[in-house]
Order: C-alpha cells, then structure tokens, then sequence
C-alpha cells in the first residue's frame, strides 16, 4: 500500500502543478509519451511478465463486466439523478486502466498479473471507444456505421496497450528476445513514472480551468466507480476459475479512477463536459486511498487457486 503511494502520488502531484501552471507543456509532452514510450514500455513489461492465451480472455470478461455494470446503471437511473446522466454511467464503470490501473498491479501484485492487466485494458479500450459515442448520443447511427468502426479501428490502434502488445509479440518470435527484455526493464519503469506525470498534468489543467457546476451531486458515480463496480467484478471473477493474482488484477482494474476517455468523448459528441471532467478529478484524488485499501482487501486472494 505504501508503496503505491510512494510511487504514484509524487508523480500525480508533480504533473498536476505543471499542468496548472504550464498547460501549454501537455501536448508536447504527452504525444510523443502515448505514441512510442507507453507502447514500449507496455512492451518491455509484457515481456518481462510473460504473454499467455489468457490474455483475450480477460479482455472479453472486462467487456462483459463494463458492458453488465452500464446495464445496471441504466435501470437505476429513474432513481438515482446522477445515473441518469449517459456520460456519468461511463464515468461510473469506464476507469484509467493504462496509467492508473497498470502501475496499481506492478506495484501491488506480481509479475505474472500484468498481462491480465493489459488484457483487461485491451478490452475496455475496445468497448469504450465503439459503444462509448453511442451511449453518450444516444440516437440513430445507421448512417454513420462505416465512420464508427472506422474511428474504433483508429483508436484500437493508437491504443498503447495495443502497441505493446503487438511489440511485445513481434519480439517474442525473435531469437533475441531475452536480451531485448532485459534492456527494455528499467526504462519501461521509468516510462510508466513520466506517463503519471502526463496524467497529473491533465487533471491540473482541469482543474485549473473554471468549469461550470456540473448539475448533479457526483457522489453516486463516485461510489458506484471505486466501490461498487470493483465489487461486482469480484464477484465475477470468482464465478470462474481463475488464479489468484488474476482474481487480484481484475478488480485493481475496475478500482481505477474515471478514464480520460470518457471527456474526450464528451468533447467530441459535444456533451457537456464539466461533468465528467470533475468526475475524473475528484475520483483520482479518492482512488490514491481507495485502490490501495482494494490491495489490501483483496490480497487473500493471492493464495486462492
């Protein structure tokens, strides 16, 4: 527990104070980061822990997960003002798995776990970025179906859990992949460090930026993300027979704060955003306390088959 906060929260509060200051230093920063550094570092990780068939297993079990827990928001939504808000119940299931979920299980569980991770990650991004617009507009798309698929295959594959995955395969066919691996280690943690900091950047800019009420009382959303959805697949995970860090990296995964996804998708299907922009903001401050007590609570599974 400790050492998740000593390892992500210097990072966060670093990047948000130089995103509150510098917000102009984001994007030449966080391009080149999302494009080569993740997906190498992903890569170096993935290779580090190994790849398993595993991992699309685990990535359709995310999928079945977000896509039961968007369900159950939609019918309590006559009784629950805040789950009625499309953006607010992908906020509520949708988390930062790639750079918040990921460096949670390298710092909590063993090597092993990352693919599960990764494999989780694959699966959000597939289901965030087809079904994310559609939920949020919530109207006829039967004309736009060929730009859909082909904006979730540009975002597939811009995906740095993607990239790594792919790398990390490539490689793995190569005689060389030993060596390879070995010197990918310690910079695929320090990539994983600067990719806290991007994040902390962000969430300085938000909240730096003077945004509107958001309308609702968000304490719903932030208790159905951190608790409730970590729970539900805790619960899913043990209707199957999974081993125990597997069982421990899915529900690290589901804790993780609200993805900055689900704004940028805001943005783009030009729903308000002030929203799910304090949503993100007050759900990462929380799940710096909220993930490291989900370590703990679920580290008896480690010992479970």
């Amino acid at each position: 527990m400790l050492n998740l906060l000593w390892e992500m929260a210097p990072c966060l509060l670093g990047g948000a104070l130089i995103g509150r200051w510098r917000p102009q230093w984001i994007a030449p920063l966080a391009l080149p980061l999302v494009r080569f550094g993740v997906p190498l570092s992903l890569m170096g990780l993935l290779l580090h822990g190994g790849i398993n068939g595993s991992l699309f297993g685990m990535a359709l079990l995310a999928v079945a997960a977000i896509a039961l827990m968007l369900v159950i928001l939609h019918l309590l939504s006559s009784g629950i003002a805040a789950l009625g808000q499309p953006d607010l119940q992908m906020g509520s299931c949708i988390g930062n798995t790639a750079y918040f979920g990921i460096p949670a299980t390298l710092a909590l569980l063993p090597p092993e776990a990352l693919a599960v991770s990764i494999g989780y990650d694959l699966g959000a991004t597939l289901l965030t970025w087809s079904l994310g617009p559609l939920w949020l507009s919530r109207r006829d798309q039967a004309g736009t179906t060929r730009g859909r698929w082909r904006d979730l295959l540009g975002h597939l594959s811009a995906s740095p859990a993607t990239r790594g995955l792919l790398g990390a395969l490539i490689v793995k066919a190569t005689p060389w992949h030993e060596p390879i691996r070995d010197a990918l280690w310690l910079p695929s943690r320090a990539v994983i460090v600067l990719a806290l900091v991007v994040v902390g950047m962000r969430l300085g800019d938000i909240a730096a930026r003077k945004l509107k009420s958001p309308g609702v009382d968000l304490t719903a959303p932030l208790i159905y993300k951190l608790v409730v959805f970590p729970t539900l697949m805790l619960l899913i995970s043990l209707a199957f027979p999974l081993p125990g860090y597997a069982r421990q990296a899915l529900v690290l995964q589901a804790a993780a704060p609200t993805a900055i996804s689900v704004l940028l998708i805001a943005e783009s299907e030009q729903v308000n955003s002030a929203r799910p922009a304090q949503l993100i903001l007050i759900s990462t401050l929380v799940a710096l306390i909220s993930v490291p007590i989900w370590g703990l609570l679920i580290s008896p599974l480690n010992g479970t088959p």
